[in-house]
C-alpha cells in the first residue's frame, strides 16, 4: 500500500504560514513585477491566484495584468528548504520505506505499517494533521496499490485532499481520466495519442500495445502498463544520482531573451534546492532547449572544479543559452547539473561563513 504525499502550492503556502495576513489572498511567488517588469516569471502561486488564470512559468508581467492586486513575493529558497527538511524528517518517521522525490513530495510504503485501508486512511489523516501542526501548510495524499496510482490520486482533490484507490477500483478510477494524467505524458505525447484516437487512460489501456511500441518505443509499453494500473517500482531512497534537472514547457512559444533569462533563474533555484537537499556538488551545467517544431538540443559546460554555487549555475546556463538567442521561438527550456559528487557532511562550505 503506497502513499504519495504532495504539499499544496508549496512555496506560496510556506509564505502564508510565515505571514498569516496573506491567508485568503492571491499570492504569487517569483519576482516583483513593478521592479523587474518582463524579466521575472512565476515560480508558483496560491490557489486564490490560480483563479485569475495565473500559473507556474508564466511571465510575471502577464500575471500582473491578470491580477494586479495579488501579493508578489520573491523566491525565498532558504526558507522553503528549511520547511521541506522539517517535513521530510517528519514523514520518514511513519515508515522505513520512504522516498523523497522533490522538495515538496514523497512516497511512503505503509504495507508493513497498517493492516487495511481503514487504518491507512487514519494514518493519512494523521500525517496531514501532523504536517499542518508542524509547519502550518496543507498537503494532499493519494493512496493506491502502487506509486503511479498513488501519485495520480494525490492530485485528484487538491488542495488538502485525500483520495483512496482500492485495488478493485483501479480501472474505474483510471479509465475516465485524460491520458495527460499519466506521468511522462506531456503536451507533445498527448497530441500524438489524440491523433491515434486516444484521449483517455481507458482508451490507452485497450490500445494495441505493439502499435504503441512502434510509435513511442519503450515508453509505449510503459504507458500501456501504467494505463492498466501496472507499476512495479519500489519505494526506496535513491542511490548515487547522475544528474539533477528542471525544465518548463511554455504555454506560448517565445524568443524573448529577458523572459528566458528569468526562466533560467527560476529553474536554477529549483535545481540548486534539490542539489543542496541531496548534498551534492556539481561540475557540469547543462541546458536543454526545444523549438516549436519539437527539435531539441542540449548544451553543457564543465567547470574546473566541483561547486555548490547557485550563481555559477545561473551564469553558466545563460552563457550556454546565448547560442540560441535570436533564433526560432522556444517551446521548452531546461537547466541541469551533472558530474555530481557527494558533499562530505564534515566539509564546511565557504558559503557557510557569509
Amino acid at each position: 500500500m503506497i502513499f504519495h504525499i504532495d504539499m499544496d502550492s508549496f512555496y506560496s503556502s510556506v509564505e502564508v504560514a510565515a505571514d498569516p495576513t496573506l491567508k485568503g489572498l492571491p499570492v504569487v511567488v517569483g519576482s516583483d513585477p513593478l521592479q523587474e517588469g518582463n524579466r521575472g516569471v512565476v515560480s508558483t502561486c496560491s490557489y486564490e491566484a490560480r483563479e485569475f488564470g495565473i500559473k507556474s512559468a508564466m511571465a510575471i508581467s502577464k500575471a500582473y495584468r491578470l491580477c494586479p492586486e495579488a501579493v508578489y513575493l520573491r523566491v525565498n529558497m532558504p526558507l522553503y528548504k528549511k520547511v521541506s527538511n522539517s517535513i521530510m524528517e517528519l514523514l520518514r518517521g511513519y515508515s522505513s520505506k520512504f522516498q523523497q522525490v522533490s522538495v515538496d513530495e514523497a512516497y511512503l510504503d505503509v504495507s508493513d505499517v497498517v493492516s487495511g485501508l481503514d487504518e491507512a486512511e487514519k494514518l493519512a489523516l494523521q500525517i496531514k494533521e501532523d504536517v499542518f501542526q508542524k509547519e502550518g501548510i496543507t498537503c494532499s495524499v493519494g493512496i493506491g496499490p502502487n506509486k503511479s496510482i498513488a501519485k495520480i490520486a494525490s492530485d485528484f482533490q487538491k488542495p488538502d485532499g485525500l483520495t483512496i484507490v482500492r485495488p478493485e477500483d483501479v480501472r474505474s478510477f483510471l479509465y475516465p481520466l485524460d491520458v495527460s494524467r499519466i506521468s511522462g505524458v506531456g503536451k507533445k505525447t498527448s497530441v500524438m495519442l489524440g491523433q491515434m484516437g486516444i484521449g483517455t487512460i481507458g482508451e490507452l489501456a485497450v490500445y494495441d500495445v505493439q502499435e504503441l511500441r512502434e510509435k513511442f518505443g519503450k515508453f509505449g509499453l510503459v504507458m500501456h502498463q501504467l494505463a492498466n494500473g501496472v507499476d512495479g517500482r519500489k519505494v526506496q531512497e535513491s542511490g548515487d544520482i547522475k544528474s539533477i534537472s528542471k525544465e518548463d514547457t511554455f504555454d506560448k512559444d517565445t524568443s524573448d531573451v529577458k523572459y528566458l533569462g528569468s526562466v533560467v533563474d527560476t529553474l536554477s533555484e529549483h535545481v540548486h534546492a534539490s542539489l543542496s537537499q541531496k548534498k551534492y556538488l556539481f561540475k557540469t551545467v547543462t541546458i536543454k532547449v526545444r523549438f516549436a517544431d519539437f527539435t531539441t538540443y542540449t548544451r553543457a559546460k564543465t567547470l574546473a572544479a566541483h561547486s555548490d554555487d547557485i550563481v555559477t549555475i545561473r551564469k553558466t546556463a545563460k552563457v550556454l543559452l546565448q547560442e540560441f538567442n535570436g533564433k526560432n521561438k522556444l517551446r521548452l527550456l531546461g537547466v541541469g547539473v551533472t558530474k555530481l559528487d557527494k558533499l562530505d557532511e564534515r566539509q564546511t562550505r565557504l558559503s557557510d561563513f557569509f
